[in-house]
């Protein structure tokens, strides 16, 4: 059985990292998993795999087979895509 070490409320395993551990990295912006992003971002995962491959939606890091979301490019992003009006492209 893996040894675990409390951090905050959230308990981690000493094994490697694997696809669904996000690090913090001690103030800088985070990487968001694509189901935190998500939930982030008030969409479903599914929308995100799925401009991830149309390349619409928010930039991503790939590292292996693993997908984040940096979080401050994720608010860059956001804002890119604020709009006064619908007929604006």
């Amino acid at each position: 059985m893996p040894r675990e070490i409390e951090k905050g409320d959230r308990a981690r395993s000493l094994h490697a990292p694997n696809c669904h551990s996000a690090p913090d990295f001690n103030g800088r912006d985070r990487l968001l998993t694509p189901t935190e992003t998500a939930k982030l971002l008030r969409l479903s995962p599914s929308w995100l795999a799925k401009a991830r491959m149309k390349g619409d939606g928010p930039p991503f890091i790939k590292l292996g087979r693993c997908v984040r979301y940096d979080e401050g490019a994720l608010f860059q992003w956001m804002k890119s895509r604020l709009r006064l009006s619908t007929s604006q492209l």
